[in-house]
């Protein structure tokens, strides 16, 4: 009874009902307007095929145009409108104002160092170009000078984080996607509130969606009371409206700007295994150390600017040089460093960062590219390239989820398989449990790591980001990891993934509308 009583009192339900309530009301009175008026059908009619007109022409991918197509045909009286309230990909104009005008300041105070792209082209010009895509179209630098460590698993990334958290001198920045309450957060707030007393500077942004049913409404105010800034990003209403599909998925901790921590661990139990949802939680982060964290300050700045009332300069928090040459004098060697390319991405433009730096890896591999990911929801751009690597001899791998948190994503992911298999790629599901982990490691040299999931939402819709690696000796820990990980899981062969065809037929008609999953 109590369960029931919380789950009607909750955020997620009363907003999930009002929302219902509009859209029933909204059809409802659009049928009734419509049956009454022959002149409001064909107004409708002749704005959903002006809409469909404009679905065709505008410079998006195939996949999702064909997504919005099929409504808009299917329903001429409703579809238009429907297209006209969630069919654009772009955030509201006033989010989209206040993230351009943070970024356009603070971008003035990036520096790409010319030596380091220099040497880089010195070495291989094809990895030259790859930064200088990111460097380009992101804004973000390839720095040379940061040490950086793999995790294998959040409980692996925890005692690290926790021990950062606690050396801390000046400030602490912490931007999430989920943040629950549990041992993993509690231990976490409990080091941000004596910093905060201490005099540390501690901001928080997490995202409203990412956190609705996990943490109190309002709990900003409640962080308050320990002098903890917080930003709660694109805050969750009861409107129907596609404002709301444009999440910070971005995971980021930066201390004193010289530490920075991020990958695909969020601040809750299930992500260092404390609690089981999906048997066992494989996940996967990185922490930097050195010139390269400026990138994930710079990321956490520009959120927290548009959307709170400073205005804060870069200057202001570039790394301790002290703290950063302790670290410096334990390393083995400026040797083992490489290149490293934090980077970012977001719906604000149409460049499409995080797909782009996955494509690039891929058509550039010579004789390995091995995946993870969570969900594989992919266009024909991304399968092309994928099949083109195999067939021209790439080993290519890739590892999902044996046990899904989303059955239906599931299923759709699932429906890529037998493409990918008869192109010769390897594919995978960890047996254990739920892998989360968003990785490519490609012939010993190159490697990513972050939040970018390989589906629509995240490469179309969410604010992301990235670590791009090259030469540097972590590359190997994460090949370890992966073969670790394809050690444990199910190799998908041809026969076990023949399926009966009302599963191809359901599947088949969720293809269709994965761009809007």
């Amino acid at each position: 009874m109590r369960k029931i009583k919380k789950l009607l009192l909750s955020r997620i339900f009363i907003v999930g009902v009002l929302i219902l309530i509009q859209t029933v009301w909204f059809i409802t009175f659009m049928l009734n307007l419509t049956s009454e008026s022959w002149w409001i059908q064909i107004v409708l009619q002749v704005l959903s095929f002006i809409a469909l007109i404009l679905v065709i022409n505008r410079n998006d991918n195939p996949a999702y145009k064909l997504a919005w197509s099929i409504p808009i045909l299917a329903f001429p009286i409703l579809g238009g409108l429907l297209y006209g309230m969630l069919g654009g990909k772009k955030p509201a104009r006033r989010m989209r104002t206040q993230i351009d005008a943070s970024w356009k300041r603070l971008s003035k105070e990036i520096m790409q160092e010319k030596e380091v792209l220099n040497t880089i082209e010195g070495i291989d010009k094809k990895v030259r170009g790859q930064v200088g895509y990111i460097v380009n179209n992101s804004g973000y630098p390839v720095y040379s000078n940061t040490l950086v460590k793999y995790y294998e698993s959040g409980e692996e990334n925890f005692p690290d984080m926790l021990e950062a958290l606690r050396n801390a001198e000046k400030f602490i920045f912490v931007e999430y996607f989920i943040i629950g309450e549990g041992r993993m957060w509690n231990e976490i707030l409990e080091i941000l509130k004596e910093k905060a007393k201490a005099g540390v500077d501690v901001r928080l942004i997490y995202d409203d969606f990412g956190c609705l049913t996990l943490l109190p409404y309002k709990y900003g105010e409640e962080l308050a009371k320990y002098n903890i800034k917080c930003v709660v990003f694109n805050p969750v209403i009861p409107i129907f409206s596609a404002v709301m599909n444009h999440r910070d998925h971005r995971k980021i901790m930066v201390i004193d700007g010289t530490i920075g921590f991020t990958g695909g661990i969020n601040l809750a139990d299930e992500y260092i295994n404390e609690k089981n949802r999906f048997g066992y939680w494989k996940d996967t982060g990185i922490r930097l150390i050195g010139d390269a964290v400026f990138s994930l300050t710079t990321m956490f700045l520009t959120t927290w600017n548009a959307f709170h009332s400073s205005n804060d300069h870069l200057k202001d928090f570039t790394p301790d040089a002290t703290l950063y040459q302790k670290f410096l004098d334990m390393n083995e060697g400026k040797d083992t460093y490489g290149f490293v390319q934090p980077y970012a991405d977001s719906p604000l433009d149409e460049e499409n960062v995080g797909e782009n730096v996955y494509l690039n890896i891929i058509n550039m591999a010579q004789d390995y590219v091995y995946i993870c990911t969570p969900y594989l929801i992919i266009d024909n751009e991304m399968m092309t390239s994928l099949c083109l690597a195999s067939k021209r001899g790439v080993d290519v791998r890739i590892i999902t989820p044996n046990i899904p948190d989303k059955k239906i994503v599931f299923a759709v992911t699932q429906s890529y398989y037998e493409q990918l298999v008869k192109a010769g790629i390897k594919v995978y599901q960890f047996e254990p449990g739920f892998l989360h982990a968003k990785s490519f490691v490609c012939d010993d040299e190159i490697a990513t790591v972050g939040t970018i999931n390989m589906d629509y939402r995240s490469l179309y819709l969410h604010f992301e980001c990235g670590v791009y690696m090259y030469r540097n000796k972590t590359i190997l820990d994460i090949k370890k990891d992966f073969i670790q990980t394809m050690q444990q899981s199910i190799h998908m062969t041809e026969d076990k993934i023949k399926r009966k065809l009302p599963m191809r037929l359901f599947q088949s008609i969720l293809r269709l509308f994965a761009p809007m999953m």
